[in-house]
C-alpha cells in the first residue's frame, strides 16, 4: 500500500484506505467485502462490471497482501491485456501450473484428428510438415517450465526462423490453432488464448531483404526468355509453358490443372483451372482464369493464340508434376542466368514464381483492381493485398474485359 495503516481496532479507517489505494491504480477501480473476504470490482463506462473474489479476509491484517495482488493484477490487465479473472489467476501464482496440469500430449493427438478428419481438413502430410513439429516444440518447451504464458510460448517456437518469413507465420498461425484448439476443446484456461496480435510475433522482413517468392520482371524480359530458348522438342514445350504461366498468372503446378470450357449463355470460351490448393487456412476453389497478353518495349501486343492452339491440342506441355521441373529446365538457360544476377545487382530476386507475380504487376499497371486479380489467380483478397504492394479494391470478368479492349485499341 501507498501509506501502511495504524494498527487500530477501527475498521472503517484502514478499510478507506485500501480503498483509496486501489481507487488511485485506475479509474473505476474498488474494493469491498464479500462474505468475509475481499472483492475487487471493476466499473468501466460502457463496459460490463468485472469483479472476482480475492483470497484475502476483510481486515487489517490482510489489508496490506490484498493491495499488492490487486496492484499485480493492474499490471497484468495493463501489460499483458488479461481479462480481470484471468489476471487474477495468473497473479495468484498458479500461473506456472498451467503447463503441467493439462494432458498437452494428448491434446496434440487430438487436434491431429479435428485437423485431418474434421472441418476443413488437411492432409497427413500437411499435419507432418507444417502442425507437428510447431506443436511438438510447444509442448516440450511447456514440459521443461520455459513457457507459461502464450505469448512467450509462441516467440521461444519461431525464434529461430527470419522475422516476417513465411514459416514464422505458419508456425505462429498453427500454433494459435492449437491452443485455441486446447481452450475451446479440451477446457484448458482462457488465458492460454494469445492476446497480442500475431504481426507483432511474426515481424517484418527487413527492407533490403530479397523476395523468398521471386520478383516480378518486365513483359520484354518474359519475351526475351522465351526467344532464347533453344529450338528443340523440350525447350519449345517449355516455352509454351511459361507463355501460359505469363500470360494467365498461373503457378507452375497449374498447368497440369488446366482446361477450356464454354459459357453456356454467350457461346464464349474461357480458362478454367481446376486446381485446389490446400492449407490449414481451407482450401482454395476452381475459378476461371483471365488472360492478360504481353507487350514488348514497341507497344505490340503478343498473339501468342494459346486458347485456338490449346483446343486444336497444340500445345503439349512438359510434365510440372515434379516441384521443381521448371526450375531445374530455367537454370539451364543462360539468359535466365544473367537475368538473375541483373536482379540480384538492384537487392531483387528472380524464380518461376516471377511470372506469377510479373501477371500480377502487369493486371495493377492496366487498372484491374485487387479483387479482381486474386479472383483470377486464385487466392484471397486478403492474401493479395499482403503478397502485392500494388494491390487495390474494387470488381472481376469487366475489368478484364476492360482492360483487354483498352489494350486492343491500342494496338
Amino acid at each position: 500500500m501507498p501509506t501502511k495503516m495504524p494498527r487500530i481496532n477501527n475498521q472503517e479507517y484502514w478499510a478507506v484506505g485500501l480503498r483509496k489505494g486501489v481507487s488511485k491504480l485506475a479509474k473505476g477501480w474498488t474494493v469491498e467485502e464479500a462474505r468475509g473476504n475481499v472483492r475487487l470490482v471493476i466499473r468501466v463506462p460502457d463496459t460490463p462490471k468485472q469483479s472476482v473474489v480475492l483470497p484475502f479476509a476483510w481486515n487489517e491484517l490482510a489489508a496490506d497482501d490484498a493491495y499488492i495482488r490487486v496492484r499485480n493484477i493492474f499490471v497484468t490487465m495493463r501489460e499483458e491485456g488479461r481479462d480481470l479473472k484471468t489476471a487474477a489467476q495468473i497473479t495468484s501464482g498458479d500461473a506456472p501450473k498451467l503447463q503441467t496440469e493439462h494432458d498437452w500430449r494428448g491434446a496434440i493427438d487430438r487436434f491431429k484428428i479435428q485437423k485431418t478428419k474434421h472441418g476443413k481438413t488437411v492432409k497427413e502430410v500437411t499435419w507432418a510438415k507444417k502442425y507437428e513439429p510447431v506443436v511438438t516444440d510447444a509442448v516440450d518447451l511447456l514440459e521443461k517450465g520455459k513457457a507459461s504464458n502464450p505469448e512467450t510460448l509462441i516467440d521461444l517456437c519461431i525464434r529461430n526462423w527470419e522475422a516476417g518469413s513465411r514459416t514464422r507465420q505458419e508456425r505462429a498461425r498453427n500454433l494459435v490453432q492449437f491452443l485455441k484448439h486446447c481452450v475451446y476443446r479440451e477446457k484448458f484456461p482462457v488465458a492460454w488464448i494469445p492476446t497480442t496480435e500475431l504481426k507483432d510475433h511474426i515481424g517484418e522482413k527487413k527492407t533490403d531483404s530479397v523476395s523468398n517468392a521471386g520478383d516480378p520482371i518486365t513483359d520484354q524480359q518474359i519475351i526475351n526468355l522465351i526467344n532464347s530458348f533453344p529450338d528443340t522438342d523440350n525447350a519449345n514445350k517449355w516455352a509454351d509453358a511459361v507463355r501460359l504461366m505469363s500470360e494467365l498468372g498461373l503457378r507452375p503446378i497449374e498447368l497440369n490443372f488446366l482446361s477450356v470450357k464454354t459459357d453456356r449463355k454467350t457461346g464464349k470460351p474461357y480458362w478454367w483451372c481446376s486446381y485446389q490448393k490446400r492449407s490449414g487456412g481451407g482450401t482454395t476453389k476452381p475459378r476461371q482464369v483471365h488472360p492478360l497478353p504481353l507487350v514488348d518495349d514497341q507497344g505490340e501486343v503478343q498473339q501468342w493464340n494459346l486458347m485456338k492452339r490449346w483446343q486444336a491440342k497444340m500445345i503439349p506441355l512438359p510434365s510440372c508434376e515434379k516441384q521443381n521441373a521448371l526450375k531445374d529446365f530455367l537454370r539451364k538457360q543462360p539468359y535466365w542466368n544473367s537475368l538473375k544476377e541483373e536482379l540480384k545487382a538492384n537487392d531483387e530476386n528472380l524464380k518461376p514464381y516471377s511470372l506469377r507475380h510479373s501477371y500480377s504487376l502487369r493486371g495493377h499497371q492496366r487498372n484491374i483492381d485487387g479483387g479482381s486479380m486474386a479472383s483470377s489467380m486464385g487466392h484471397s483478397y486478403e492474401c493479395h493485398c499482403r503478397e502485392y504492394s500494388w494491390a487495390s479494391k474494387e470488381g472481376t470478368e469487366s475489368a478484364f474485359e476492360k482492360a483487354n479492349k483498352t489494350l486492343a485499341m491500342a494496338a
